[in-house]
């Protein structure tokens, strides 16, 4: 006999919070992992309890960002069930739907990987797809396998699902959608395309793009020479963009038929296509114009995600880089807003970051260099990222290896003078383990402890 839905519900809870108070990460993936034993197709049927369905939202870089931007948005519209800690594997999405008593929209971040299978249990009302970038090659497999996988299943959508896309990377914009964003300002435009950029061939002919404007790697204003393929349209867009610094962005963002200025509290071009993806999905959702401009307005950093953490006298700024196009963006706001003289770089390969550790070969550290007398090199690869600095010609006497990531963090900490900043640019799981070491100290909140 089959087991009523409520007692796995149930059952899953209690496992949550078993799992919080032993520690293990807040139970955020374990009860959806239960679930999948106890009845696999549970997830269908939570999904469809729902009173206003489920919006996913998927990218390689800021999909944790976008969807954190549109939660702040769509709180005052909708009560969600979000999976704020960024657990976005099937697991995940299973505890957060486990976990939605009382909720009326789900909103959920999805794996790359993971998108596929997620899209097809949950039938989302809403789907925001923001970009792909070479990332744990040996877990994808290249970018165009990744986008035949999207393209079939936003292909098997149900007709009154609203697809909104990010119109500014060749691959995500050749997707069928009702909405499409993207950046429009050429004066912030970076001078050519970069080396590391990955999509940069029409999909039709091969031929090399023609970009009138390239923001983020390959992200920009793109045409085929042969007339295959280009940008085309925005129906959301960002337009007199104006960058400040390490601390804020502000631009008029376009909507169908409104046009709002609006400053958030990040900086750089990246979380501008963060928060335009984030308008497309509220948008879609049937936000107002009003509502979001005052969400994006409200919105602080998602953990780890250029976030600020006080430690007594010192400040210490967490940037995640975990692939080239994000490395690189990172960097470059970080130069832009005044290159620091120190900085702890955390490389660890664990599954969730990717065993293959090549990649940083194709991230442009060399800007950071001009400005930095020390780094301090951490987590399981740091004689690795210690390597690449030397070739890129740091002084090897500036450099310390500390593969703790505790004691690297506290090196660096002892290194950056009273009323200093210390810059931290960990990958994932390195990410994780600092938050840890902070929220051990006291120093911040458990993310997911974290309000919703």
């Amino acid at each position: 006999m089959a087991v009523p839905l409520r007692l796995e519900v149930a059952a899953a809870g209690a496992v949550a919070r078993l799992s919080r108070l032993v520690g293990a990460g807040g139970g955020t993936t374990v009860p959806g992992k239960l679930l999948s034993v106890l009845d696999p197709g549970a997830v269908d049927r939570l999904a469809a309890r729902l009173p206003a369905g489920t919006a996913t939202i998927s990218a390689t870089n800021g999909k944790t960002t976008t969807s954190a931007m549109a939660a702040e948005i769509l709180r005052p519209r909708y009560r969600l069930a979000h999976n704020r800690s960024g657990a976005n594997l099937m697991s995940g999405v299973a505890s957060t739907l486990l976990s939605a008593g009382g909720a009326q929209l789900g909103l959920l971040e999805v794996d790359e990987g993971a998108l596929p299978e997620v899209m097809r249990r949950v039938r989302p009302r809403a789907v925001c797809l923001g970009n792909l970038f070479r990332d744990q090659l040996d877990r994808y497999g290249e970018l165009e396998l990744v986008a035949e996988r999207w393209r079939a299943a936003v292909d098997a959508l149900p007709e009154e699902t609203t697809v909104a896309v990010n119109a500014d990377d060749p691959l995500v914009g050749s997707f069928a959608a009702q909405i499409r964003f993207g950046l429009d300002d050429p004066s912030v435009a970076r001078p050519a395309l970069q080396h590391a950029a990955d999509s940069k061939y029409c999909l039709v002919c091969g031929a090399p793009l023609e970009y009138a404007a390239a923001y983020v790697g390959h992200l920009g204003d793109y045409r085929c020479p042969n007339g295959h393929m280009e940008r085309g349209r925005l129906d959301v867009a960002a337009r007199a963009i104006e960058l400040h610094g390490l601390e804020r962005v502000a631009f008029d963002l376009h909507l169908p038929g409104d046009v709002r200025r609006v400053e958030i509290a990040l900086p750089g071009l990246y979380n501008v296509y963060n928060a335009v993806g984030a308008a497309a999905l509220a948008h879609a959702l049937g936000a107002t114009a009003d509502e979001i401009a005052d969400g994006l307005g409200r919105f602080r950093a998602a953990f780890g995600r250029f976030e600020r953490i006080a430690v007594g006298d010192k400040t210490l700024l967490l940037l995640l880089v975990k692939n080239p196009a994000g490395a690189n963006e990172a960097i470059r706001t970080l130069v832009d807003g005044g290159p620091p003289t120190l900085a702890v770089v955390a490389l660890n390969d664990a599954i969730a970051d990717g065993r293959d550790v090549s990649w940083i070969w194709d991230v442009d550290f060399e800007p950071l260099l001009g400005g930095l007398d020390r780094l301090v090199a951490g987590g399981d690869r740091a004689a690795e990222l210690a390597l690449r600095f030397k070739y890129g010609g740091f002084d090897t006497d500036a450099i310390e290896v500390e593969p703790s990531l505790e004691r690297a963090l506290d090196r660096g900490l002892a290194l950056t003078p009273s009323g200093g900043e210390l810059v931290v640019l960990p990958t994932y799981t390195a990410m994780l383990g600092l938050q840890r070491i902070a929220a051990a100290r006291g120093l911040t909140r458990p993310y997911w402890k974290r309000a919703a």
